[in-house]
């Protein structure tokens, strides 16, 4: 299977944290991670379009969000068994699955608050992975 690369007319990264603004007034707790949902633009970089039910998916379905703040305790690891050599920052793509976020909106922006051991892994951009 080959990756379906979409037409971005403006980085995802940037447009997920230009479209949530600022976040400076929410706290996020303990070892939770506040994510961005990544939803993936109507078009491909082939050409092809994507109908809204098909992008729609992303709002329930959607596996890779960008982090965007992160609790005082997330990725701590004392005792090093869950995040040996794992280091995952604000503005990293990371994969979960989406039944173990708790979806919220902030800024009109859908976002899922999540356990850090329920992240499941990181991508170096979003379209590697439905």
């Amino acid at each position: 299977m080959t990756l379906m690369l979409m037409q971005h007319d403006v980085d995802p990264k940037k447009k997920l944290k230009d479209d949530v603004g600022d976040l400076s007034k929410v706290e996020i707790f303990n070892n939770q991670v506040l994510v961005g949902v990544y939803i993936r633009p109507s078009k491909t970089k082939s050409g092809i379009y994507l109908t809204d039910r098909t992008t729609d998916e992303d709002k329930y379905q959607g596996k890779i969000g960008l982090v965007l703040k992160k609790g005082a305790t997330a990725f701590v690891d004392p005792e090093n068994q869950w995040f040996s050599d794992v280091q995952i920052n604000e503005n990293d793509w990371v994969l979960f699955r989406p039944s173990d976020g708790w979806s919220v909106t902030i800024n009109g922006v859908l976002c899922r608050i999540i356990d850090d051991h329920a992240i499941r892994g990181r991508v170096d951009q979003p379209d590697q992975v439905w």
